[in-house]
């Protein structure tokens, strides 16, 4: 698909691996939506973009559709949509102490990273299915969802984390084909460490980085949010991709702990 005066709806655009598939699709002509609840960063990085900025949580379903709308108001056929809103959560299902995990805690993750990429993605998608065909094929767009390799090899506390992306990794290959009758192709990523601002910096920061990189078979550091971002334009580019979930992590795979 001709990325080239398309417009797009980043979930967790302001920051991270969203901030970098918001450059990489505004530098190939996408006019970007930056869904983001951080509005200070948001608003930012949309004016630096030509984009457009919209406080979203991605759990509210209206604000989801403002986001949305947004887009279609653009005037640019609304042809990508991009998850990559999410956050992390450590817990045991029981913890040393005998207490069981919390219920608000597991509900929250499930809510943010399950649910908020669903309502995006139908909603996205609803609204992409009123555009005309972008292509011999029928093609009206794209929904690239972000899991987790955690949502395949998760690891010891990480068990809210890791259900709610293996959900997005579930939804895949039926939202794919349900999706197919109006055009829509849509493939999930599933990243391993990536080098986000999270983690800090200085020397301490990286010697903690060094560790989590450590088992990565090759290249021997952690990923980088433009190689992500390279990643999903090509998904979004390349027709014949569709129903996938590819994992994006050097070839690493995760221990217990």
């Amino acid at each position: 698909m001709d990325l080239n005066g398309v417009s797009a709806v980043v979930s967790g655009g302001a920051s991270g691996l969203g901030e970098a598939t918001a450059r990489e699709l505004a530098a190939n002509g996408v006019k970007v939506v930056v869904a983001d609840l951080n509005e200070d960063k948001g608003k930012a990085l949309a004016d630096e973009l030509g984009g457009v900025f919209v406080k979203t949580d991605v759990s509210d379903a209206s604000q989801v559709e403002a986001a949305v709308q947004a887009a279609v108001d653009t005037g640019a056929p609304l042809r990508i949509i991009v998850n990559s809103a999410g956050i992390g959560w450590a817990e045991r299902t029981v913890n040393r102490d005998g207490a069981p995990h919390s219920l608000e805690s597991y509900t929250k993750v499930i809510q943010v990273n399950l649910i908020g990429t669903f309502n995006l993605m139908r909603i996205g998608a609803a609204a992409i299915a009123k555009t005309e065909p972008a292509d011999a094929d029928g093609l009206r767009g794209v929904v690239i969802n972000t899991a987790s390799i955690a949502a395949l090899e998760g690891q010891t506390g990480q068990l809210a984390y890791s259900a709610s992306k293996g959900g997005i990794v579930g939804m895949t290959l039926p939202a794919a084909r349900d999706l197919a009758a109006i055009g829509v192709r849509v493939n999930t990523v599933c990243p391993g460490i990536i080098d986000t601002p999270i983690y800090g910096e200085g020397e301490a920061a990286e010697a903690f980085k060094a560790k989590l990189y450590a088992p990565v078979p090759f290249p021997k550091r952690m990923g980088k949010p433009a190689e992500f971002a390279h990643l999903v334009r090509s998904l979004i580019e390349n027709d014949y991709m569709n129903g996938e979930t590819v994992r994006f992590d050097g070839g690493i795979r995760f221990q217990p702990k």
